[in-house]
């Protein structure tokens, strides 16, 4: 069965042949079984093991609707059996019981539980977290010594200053399936973002899913003390401090890629709030195209990347896809022919061939110290994560001056405020049109689910209020879509998200402007008279080529059309 599994997963590209091959030599010096270990490397994800399971033999798959009530005869099995052996009964009827299975060739487990509950089983294939969080619901059993009591939790949070007692419940196996199971389901669910906030009942937690919050099941919600600690256990925080903020990091490997996970708490009035920002490096697609970007846009950006030298600034808010879209243009132009250097608070992705630096305030290793440094280093390309102040600013463009080509973020709402705000920052404004090539505003808007999206034609009052009919070329048939809702996009209408942007080349007519004091709107005004179209024109370009809804491109663009 062992190797039968293996092939499923390979034809199936879920598994990379290499990978099998050295899963099977551990597998000759160990007694787990090849599924087991295939996910204990982190090359292949339960999910995907068990629908391998499944399609070898030939076994429904347990459904979310079943794991929700489990059938009442579970309580009369030992919950220690059924986690040891990832069971559990799902169904009851007349003639026989369900059972969700990890491995359902187990007879040993098949028996006990026919012979426990005078039925027999009926198995399905189960996914091994699904199975314990299902159990986890359960009543625990009194004399379970790895089962939560939630009696217990009370009087810990009680007594939070006992650190020692509280740092025995963090390891405990629970507490630590708990809160990995949590962290699963969150890459399952393409989560950014995991929010733990303490309230006067529990911990509540929430996933951020394409830029949206969405309340989840809170795992262990009356132990919001033992998850927190074991949060800060894993991230090497100081378990006793719970009075100050507190930031850290966490690196696991999850189903055969390195995830990196930024750990941010701070102090509230019910306990620590916790926030997880989950950077799945093997998720991020550098590609521009993949990105979102294309046509005339694509094609001005591509041109100012290969220039050898100036400044390309990238802008929005926090979470807009600014860093991803640095990196992809730092992955381009990564040739052995070139050296490149960053200087990131944090250093969010690495990226191999490129030397990348990581601030550090508290031993004074700032932006424009280490900006300093690296000018000594004769590289010909220069990241920086952000400019913050007016002395990266002007070392920034003192580098672009002395031939070298620089990358750097800033927090404005469009392209144009971008260069009012190098102005405040004291930069001189014929220093600044010589060395600034472009200006990049962007924003990430959720993508229609292709599933159930649904196409309408738009009235004649609304393709005049947005002006469609100049949107595409003459004689393109004009047709929005609907956010409807199905299964696979979890009834939200989307699935995945895409980038809008703006790009600002800088040309001799908006230098005259900046020369002349002109503010962010007269560069706009230039701008757009030469060619360039706003985060919201190409917000509802997409919505015309069915990428988006209408709704959705007014949502992330109303701040922007306000400044219009």
């Amino acid at each position: 069965m062992s190797t039968r599994i293996g092939d499923i997963l390979v034809k199936a590209q879920k598994l990379q042949p290499a990978q099998l091959e050295r899963a099977l030599r551990v597998q000759e010096e160990s007694n787990e079984s090849l599924g087991t270990l295939l996910v204990q490397l982190g090359f292949v994800a339960e999910r995907d093991l068990a629908a391998s399971v499944a399609e070898l033999e030939q076994l429904p798959l347990a459904t979310a609707e079943q794991y929700a009530s489990p059938a009442e005869c579970a309580q009369q099995i030992s919950k220690d059996f059924l986690l040891r052996h990832h069971a559990i009964p799902l169904e009851e009827t007349d003639t026989h019981i369900l059972v969700a299975m990890t491995d359902p060739r187990d007879s040993y487990v098949s028996d006990a539980l026919e012979l426990a509950l005078g039925k027999p089983v009926q198995p399905l294939v189960g996914v091994s977290t699904d199975i314990q969080a299902a159990l986890e619901k359960l009543s625990p059993e009194p004399e379970q010594l790895d089962t939560l009591d939630n009696n217990s939790f009370t009087s810990l949070d009680a007594n939070l200053d006992d650190i020692e007692h509280l740092k025995d419940m963090a390891s405990e196996a629970p507490v630590i399936r708990a809160v990995n199971q949590m962290i699963m389901r969150a890459l399952e669910n393409r989560a950014s973002d995991i929010h733990l906030e303490p309230t006067e009942n529990g911990l509540k937690t929430r996933y951020r899913i394409d830029g949206v919050l969405r309340d989840t099941e809170t795992p262990l919600a009356t132990a919001a003390a033992a998850v927190i600690s074991r949060i800060k256990v894993m991230a090497d925080l100081n378990i006793a401090e719970r009075r100050l903020p507190q930031d850290g990091r966490i690196k696991i490997r999850v189903e055969g890629r390195e995830v990196d996970m930024r750990i941010s708490t701070v102090p509230t009035l019910y306990g620590e709030s916790v926030v997880m920002r989950l950077l799945d490096q093997g998720g991020v697609p550098l590609q521009f195209e993949s990105l979102g970007f294309e046509g005339e846009n694509l094609a001005r950006l591509e041109s100012l990347l290969a220039r050898p030298q100036g400044i390309i600034l990238v802008t929005g808010p926090t979470g807009s896809g600014k860093t991803t879209t640095l990196y992809t243009a730092l992955e381009q132009l990564n040739t052995p022919e070139k050296k490149i250097l960053t200087v990131e608070d944090p250093v969010e992705y690495q990226l191999e061939g490129i030397n990348q630096i990581q601030v550090q305030p508290k031993i004074d290793l700032t932006f424009a110290n280490a900006l300093r440094a690296i000018l000594r280093q004769d590289p010909d390309i220069i990241m920086i994560g952000e400019m913050r102040d007016t002395e990266t600013a002007r070392i920034a463009v003192q580098a672009a001056l002395t031939g070298h080509k620089v990358f750097s973020t800033l927090h404005t709402n469009d392209a144009p405020s971008s260069i009012t705000r190098m102005l405040d920052m004291h930069v001189d404004d014929f220093l600044l049109t010589s060395t600034v090539d472009g200006v990049l505003a962007q924003r990430l808007l959720r993508r229609l689910c292709e599933h159930c999206r649904e196409p309408y034609t738009p009235s004649a009052e609304l393709v005049q209020q947005y002006g469609l009919d100049r949107i595409l070329p003459p004689g393109s048939p004009l047709t929005l879509y609907n956010a409807c809702g199905c299964e696979h996009c979890e009834h939200t209408g989307y699935w995945g998200r895409t980038t809008i942007a703006e790009l600002l080349v800088m040309t001799e007519t908006i230098r005259r402007v900046i020369i002349d004091k002109g503010d962010a709107d007269a560069i706009r005004r230039v701008a757009i008279s030469e060619g360039m179209n706003t985060m919201h024109e190409d917000g509802l370009r997409k919505a015309l080529l069915g990428l988006t809804t209408l709704e959705e491109v007014e949502r992330v663009t109303q701040a922007e059309n306000e400044t219009i």
